[in-house]
């Protein structure tokens, strides 16, 4: 499909391929997932009917480890969209330096209309469906879109029951409680602060006279607003799935992620509760947050936000992409030519991964450590990291995307050159 999500992922790896020398056999591989398994669930709903639902994992390779990714629940989950996130996944693990490959999962719902206990069933039901083809040596999954600790801590419990024996291990981002790691809740948000902290400065700007924008104000949008709120940016618009608020003069961002926390909403802050009178603010739908005249944009949403269509609206200088895949390939190409930085998923979201290995490494290993230690930890990775694909895109003086695309892709050759030709196919 021409047209398809994937395919506009992989032409993301067309451009980066300029700039490498790898074997036609590595850059074959690296087109093609390696295994993707669709399941049928079937879940007893509390009225007593049974309904079916649709689920998804893709392990894309494996060349560098145990594949790893997250699952969502989401009604616009398909099978395309999860091979383009463990597509996605492979890279990032690489520009991280992990010793994982990438993977992801899905299943297609809404999960606001599920209750709590429909919700543990379905997710049961999915490790049942998926128990072969996941495992701490094998493929790793972890939260992503509306899954939680509660859901990875009910699906880690199942792996345990179907297997007959403990394996934390088996996924990450669970409960502290069984295993978790402390600041994998954060982690997302704190690895893109870290590189936000890295960049701007390059740039000579300092955060009190830095505007930011937010799109999309869940678990990573909203931490990231705060932590660059608390870091002194001014955090001029935020907005979730029913729309945003925007304020010239900054907005008071704990307030607003309080106030959101009991009300579900940010669109609410306009008619209700005295946070509304600690800053005047105006309504603004999630289109026009995107065409803000900021100098930081951050879309922290979902995939393809920014697109063809809207492209042209763009003002902000700098962009980070918290989400996975927030900018199309075609509207990556207008950005470059007008001079934006685009600051790619596949680093400046790397921080849960990065911390769900720390994870991984903790329940392996049986010794866990301090939230100070994580955060050190995963500080210096996304640093190091960053400063590399800083160095590399003035080096070939391309965009930071594709210098993480051809630093990840190079990792991944080493390590494919490293286990040598596998022939399967030839008799002999």
């Amino acid at each position: 499909m021409s047209d398809s999500l994937f395919a506009d992922a992989s032409r993301r790896l067309e451009r980066a391929l300029k700039y490498v020398s790898l074997s036609e056999d590595t850059i074959e591989r690296l087109k093609h997932p390696k295994s993707s398994l669709i399941v049928s669930i079937p879940v007893r709903m509390d009225d007593g009917s049974l309904r079916i639902f649709q689920g998804y994992r893709v392990r894309y390779d494996n060349t560098r480890g145990p594949s790893k990714g997250g699952v969502r629940y989401h009604p616009e989950v398909s099978l395309d969209e999860v091979q383009s996130l463990a597509f996605w996944m492979t890279f990032k693990c690489a520009v991280l330096n992990l010793p994982f490959g990438g993977a992801k999962g899905g299943i297609t719902l809404n999960p606001k209309e599920l209750s709590k206990l429909e919700l543990e069933r379905l997710s049961r039901g999915y490790v049942d469906a998926i128990a072969d083809f996941i495992g701490p040596d094998v493929d790793i999954p972890a939260p992503d879109v509306y899954t939680n600790p509660m859901i990875m801590g009910w699906m880690m419990d199942q792996y345990n029951i179907i297997k007959r024996q403990l394996s934390p291990a088996v996924v990450t981002g669970k409960p502290v409680t069984i295993g978790g790691s402390l600041g994998r809740d954060t982690a997302t948000a704190m690895g893109a602060f870290f590189v936000v902290q890295t960049l701007l400065p390059k740039f000579d700007l300092n955060p009190q006279d830095t505007t930011v924008a937010v799109q999309g104000f869940g678990n990573a949008g909203a931490e990231i607003a705060e932590l660059l709120w608390e870091a002194g940016y001014k955090v001029v618009a935020v907005s979730d799935s029913q729309g945003g608020i925007y304020a010239k003069q900054g907005l008071d961002i704990p307030s607003i992620r309080g106030f959101k926390n009991s009300n579900k909403g940010i669109k609410a802050l306009y008619c209700e509760g005295s946070v509304c009178n600690i800053i005047e603010h105006e309504i603004l739908t999630n289109e026009q947050l995107l065409a803000l005249d900021v100098d930081v944009l951050v879309p922290a949403a979902l995939e393809n936000q920014i697109t063809e269509a809207n492209v042209n609206d763009v003002k902000a200088k700098f962009i980070f992409e918290v989400a996975n895949g927030p900018i199309d390939s075609a509207a990556d190409l207008v950005l470059e030519a007008r001079g934006i930085q685009v600051i790619p998923d596949i680093l400046v979201n790397a921080g849960g991964v990065t911390v769900s290995y720390f994870e991984w490494v903790q329940n392996r290993s049986g010794l866990y450590w301090t939230l100070e230690e994580v955060n050190q930890r995963l500080k210096h990775k996304m640093v190091e990291e960053t400063e590399a694909i800083w160095k590399k895109s003035q080096e070939l003086s391309v965009s930071m995307r594709t210098a993480a695309y051809v630093y990840g892709l190079n990792r991944l050759g080493e390590a494919m050159n490293a286990k040598g030709t596998r022939d399967y196919y030839i008799n002999g």
